[in-house]
């Protein structure tokens, strides 16, 4: 009988879902690694489907898919993508989602409510997801509604080096739009050399979403640059209302930066409006065109941190270690 020998060579595949092709080809750059061609179409009714072009035996899968609008198409998609890449007979799948879906559905508010963050944990599991790879949750404990290794990368860095090169001889205050968002602030002024902190007291309707009432500002702004910082613009309305109450405060510039532009509704028109000279998001998500166009939002890159996580992951480093420890 003939002997036979088994390979032990790791094989990096990535995968690209429809809803931003843009960035998984940015990230396969930054790899080395074009993303695997694919068939994928929707029926007459809207059921999608998938097809690879090429064996996925034994690879290590990457399926990138950020999740702006319809969201909800998006999810079924990565879905289906995993099930094609478990009966595939994929080694290992890993599903890097830039923005997690539902996650501001992290917890009940009230009786009756669904937990839909964890869902979408439980259906990326039960598809065959081995693993997660995201970049800023809206709230840590997300991490832990999935059984699987979850790497939360973290875009302050990459939104702070821009900020301490553009606004270096500026005195600054990091300013939280609400008290859920101190702790992020607290983050932020530790990265630029410890920059008083300040936030906006609002209230919110719980039985009306995306519907925000400002009342003041707390703490030491006067003769400062303000930074607001923020996980995600949906429809602008918390940062506008807080850009508003500075300005009212006596702030000349204010700043934006946040991780993910979600962009809906009226977002880049109150955003336009706004007495803010800069809006500084990262490409977690497709910039709707009439965004791109604002000449006040500057887009920086999260490929090159992806990228870097990605290629740990598969080589079993240490993902940690490439972000001070935060993650």
């Amino acid at each position: 009988m003939a002997s036979m020998s088994a390979s032990n060579s790791k094989m990096l595949m990535l995968f690209s879902g429809r809803a931003y092709p843009e960035l998984a080809e940015e990230i396969g750059k930054h790899l080395g690694v074009a993303p695997t061609p694919m068939s994928a179409y929707s029926f007459a009714n809207g059921e999608l489907f998938v097809r690879y072009q090429e064996s996925v035996r034994g690879c290590d899968a990457f399926v990138v898919q950020s999740m702006p609008a319809p969201i909800n198409e998006w999810v079924m998609e990565t879905l289906i993508m995993i099930d094609a890449l478990k009966r595939g007979s994929a080694k290992r799948i890993t599903v890097v989602l830039p923005f997690y879906p539902y996650a501001r559905q992290d917890k009940k508010h009230r009786g009756r409510e669904p937990i839909s963050a964890r869902l979408m944990a439980d259906l990326l599991k039960t598809a065959g997801a081995d693993r997660i790879l995201t970049v800023d949750l809206h709230t840590a404990q997300i991490q832990g509604f999935f059984d699987g290794p979850v790497d939360h990368l973290f875009a302050m860095g990459i939104l702070a080096r821009y900020v301490e090169e553009k606004y270096a001889d500026r005195p600054m205050a990091i300013v939280s739009p609400d008290t859920g968002r101190v702790r992020l602030a607290e983050r932020w002024s530790d990265r630029l050399g410890g920059c008083p902190i300040a936030f906006v007291h609002k209230t919110r309707d719980p039985l009306k979403p995306n519907q925000v009432v400002a009342h003041k500002v707390v703490g030491d702004v006067e003769g400062r640059t303000c930074l607001l910082i923020d996980d995600m613009i949906d429809t602008a309305g918390t940062i506008c209302s807080a850009a508003e109450m500075l300005h009212e405060s006596g702030v000349e510039d204010i700043v934006i930066a946040s991780t993910h532009a979600i962009m809906s509704g009226p977002a880049v028109e109150r955003l336009a409006a706004a007495p803010v000279s800069e809006v500084i998001v990262t490409n977690t998500l497709p910039l709707p065109k009439e965004a791109q166009d604002l000449d006040k939002i500057t887009t920086l890159s999260i490929a090159p941190l992806v990228a870097k996580a990605i290629w740990e992951v598969f080589n079993d480093g240490s993902v940690t270690t490439l972000f001070g420890g935060l993650s």
